[in-house]
C-alpha cells in the first residue's frame, strides 16, 4: 500500500519513489465540437467480459512507459471481478487491426463515473488519438446521466498529462504526494518501464 506524505520533501529511503497525484473532475458535459477522427481506420470496440490475460496485455502495452503497476498487485481472481463487472466498461481503440489505446469507465458508484484508465500506445502518441478517445469517453460517461466524471494522474505519467486533461475540460481539485516501493524493484513491472524515472535502486544508493 502506498504511503502518503503531504510534505513532499526530504530524502527517501533506498528503493522508494515519491510522486504527486492530481485528481481532476468535470461536472458538465463538454460543449466544444467533437474532434474529427485523426485516422479513417480508427474504430472502438468494447471488450465484453475480457479474459484476464487479454486485459493484462492491454494494460501493459499502454501503461509500461508510465509504470502502471496497481493492477499488477491483483490476483487473477481479483482482477477478473473488476473487469467482468457489468458496470465496468473497457473500450479498445484500434487503428485498422492494430491496438491504439483504451479507456476504462467505472460506473460502480451511482454518484459519478470514473475514467479508471486511459491511454494511447507509445507509438501512436502525438497523432490526436488521445483527444479523440477522451471526447468519446466523456460523451459516453455523461450519456449515462452522470453528474460528475473524474480521474487521476500522477507525475510518473506523460509530462503533459495534466495539461491534456485540463484542455479536455477537467478541473484539478486535489493533489497528494505518495511514496511507494519502486515497482521495478519489486517485480510488479519490467525493469525497463518508465525510463524517464530514475530507478530507486538500493544497491546504487
Amino acid at each position: 500500500m502506498a504511503e502518503r506524505n503531504g510534505e513532499g520533501d526530504g530524502s527517501l529511503p533506498p528503493g522508494k519513489l515519491r510522486f504527486v497525484v492530481t485528481y481532476l473532475e468535470m461536472t458538465r458535459p463538454p460543449t466544444e465540437p467533437r474532434p474529427v477522427a485523426p485516422d479513417k481506420d480508427l474504430t472502438l470496440r468494447r471488450a465484453d467480459r475480457p479474459a484476464v490475460a487479454f486485459y493484462r496485455e492491454l494494460y501493459d502495452r499502454v501503461g509500461k512507459p508510465w509504470m502502471w503497476f496497481e493492477r499488477g498487485k491483483l490476483s487473477d481472481q481479483e482482477l477478473a471481478a473488476i473487469i467482468t463487472d457489468p458496470a465496468v466498461e473497457i473500450h479498445v481503440l484500434h487503428e485498422g487491426n492494430q491496438l491504439a489505446g483504451y479507456v476504462e469507465l467505472d460506473r460502480r458508484s451511482p454518484a459519478d463515473v470514473e475514467i479508471a484508465y486511459f491511454g494511447i500506445v507509445p507509438e501512436r502518441i502525438g497523432r490526436g488519438f488521445g483527444a479523440y478517445l477522451m471526447r468519446w469517453a466523456l460523451d459516453m460517461a455523461f450519456g449515462y446521466g452522470a453528474p460528475r466524471v473524474w480521474l487521476h494522474t500522477c507525475t510518473l505519467d506523460h509530462p503533459k498529462a495534466v495539461d491534456f486533461y485540463k484542455r479536455a475540460g477537467f478541473r484539478a481539485y486535489k493533489t497528494e504526494v505518495e511514496i511507494i516501493d519502486d515497482p521495478r524493484l519489486t517485480g510488479l513491472v519490467p525493469r525497463d518501464s518508465a525510463p524517464h524515472i530514475p530507478i530507486a535502486d538500493p544497491c546504487s544508493a
